[in-house]
C-alpha cells in the first residue's frame, strides 16, 4: 500500500512539474508572439506622423479612402500593442446620411479583475480632406489637427500595454469630429446604452508645436470644471497642465470630442492641447503639414505626459470629480 501511495505521489509531482513546464512554455510563446507582432509593425511616433499626415491619405475626410487607410493603420497598431477591440471589432460604425463612418476603439484590460470604471483616452483622427489650393496643393493634411493627437493616443497605448494597470483603459480614435463631434457623440451614446460609464475622458488635440512664453507644458480645456489638472499635475515637480484664458474665451471645452462625454455622463472630460492661438497659423489650411511642426518637442511632450496619465489611471473613482 505504501509503495502504491509513493508511486501515486511521484506521478502527481511529475504531472504537476509537466503542467508547470507547459504553462511556462505557453507564457514564453505568448511573450514571443507579442514581441514579434511589435517588431513586425515597427511603430514609432515619427513614422506614424509621417504616414497619417501624408498626401496618400488625402486629408482623412470622413467616409473617404484616405481615412480608411488611417483606420487600418490604427487597427494594426492596436493589434501590435495587444489592445483588444472594445466591441465585436475595432470599428464602431455609424451613419451620416449616405456616409459610412467609424470610430476605431480598443481596450487594454486591467492586470487583475476589477470593478473600477475605465479611463477613456481619445483623439479625432479625421480631418477636412481638401481645402483652398495654395501653389497647386489642395490636400489639407491635418498634421497638427489631429495626426498629433492620434499618434499621442497610439504612443500611450504602446506604453500602457507594458504597464500593470489597475483599471481598464479605452482608446478611442474618433471620426467626424470635423462634422460636428459626431463620432464622439455616437460612442458616448453607445457606451451609455451598454452601461459602460467611464471614470473620466482624457482627450488630445493639436500638440505639434510648443506654446509661447507659458509656465506650463500644455493646457487643459474646461480647466476649472474639474480637478483633473490637479490629479494629473501631482506627478510633476512643476505645473504640467495649466489654464489658458483664450481657451475659455473661445469655449474650446465644447469644441472637441471630450464634450459629448461630459454631456452624456457628467464626468470629468477634458482636452489637452498646445495650440495657444499665436503659435500655429495653419488651422484647417493645406499647409498643416509635418514641416511646420516641432517633432522633437512633440515626442518629448508625449513622453512627459505618461506619469500624469498613470496618475489618472491609478486614481480612485471618487478622486476625479467635477467642481461645483
Amino acid at each position: 500500500m505504501k509503495k502504491t501511495l509513493l508511486t501515486l505521489g511521484f506521478l502527481s509531482l511529475l504531472t504537476l512539474a509537466c503542467q508547470q513546464s507547459e504553462k511556462k512554455q505557453d507564457n514564453q510563446q505568448v511573450i514571443a508572439e507579442f514581441t514579434e507582432k511589435k517588431q513586425k509593425f515597427n511603430f514609432s511616433t515619427e513614422k506614424a506622423m509621417n504616414f497619417l499626415a501624408s498626401d496618400e491619405l488625402n486629408g482623412r475626410d470622413t467616409g473617404s479612402e484616405g481615412i480608411n487607410k488611417a483606420a487600418i493603420y490604427i487597427e494594426d497598431a492596436f493589434k501590435s500593442f495587444d489592445v483588444q477591440p472594445l466591441f465585436e471589432t475595432y470599428r464602431d460604425s455609424f451613419q451620416i446620411q449616405d456616409i459610412q463612418a467609424y470610430n476605431v476603439v480598443g481596450v487594454l484590460k486591467a492586470t487583475n479583475t476589477t470593478d473600477k470604471k475605465p479611463l477613456l483616452i481619445g483623439a479625432h483622427y479625421d480631418h477636412i480632406g481638401f481645402s483652398k489650393p495654395v501653389e497647386g496643393d489642395s490636400i489639407a493634411n491635418g498634421a497638427n489637427d489631429n495626426a498629433t493627437g492620434t499618434v499621442a493616443v497610439l504612443e500611450l497605448a504602446n506604453y500602457l500595454s507594458q504597464q500593470n494597470l489597475n483599471r481598464d483603459v479605452i482608446f478611442a480614435l474618433f471620426s467626424a469630429e470635423e462634422k460636428g463631434l459626431l463620432g464622439s457623440k455616437h460612442l458616448a451614446e453607445k457606451m451609455k446604452s451598454k452601461n459602460m460609464k467611464p471614470m473620466a475622458v482624457f482627450n488630445i488635440e493639436m500638440l505639434g508645436v510648443p506654446m509661447v512664453n507659458k509656465e506650463f507644458e500644455a493646457y487643459l480645456t474646461g480647466y476649472n470644471g474639474s480637478n483633473m489638472a490637479d490629479v494629473f499635475n501631482q506627478a510633476y515637480d512643476n505645473i504640467f497642465l495649466g489654464f489658458l484664458p483664450k481657451a475659455q474665451e473661445f469655449q474650446l471645452f465644447k469644441r472637441s470630442d471630450n464634450y459629448p462625454f461630459f454631456e452624456t455622463f457628467k464626468i470629468p472630460s477634458q482636452t489637452i492641447c498646445t495650440f495657444d492661438f499665436t503659435n500655429f497659423e495653419y488651422y484647417h489650411h493645406v499647409d498643416d503639414e509635418i514641416q511646420h511642426l516641432d517633432l522633437k518637442f512633440f515626442q518629448k511632450l508625449v513622453d512627459q505626459m505618461k506619469p500624469g496619465v498613470m496618475n489618472l489611471i491609478n486614481a480612485e473613482d471618487d478622486k476625479l470629480k467635477l467642481n461645483q
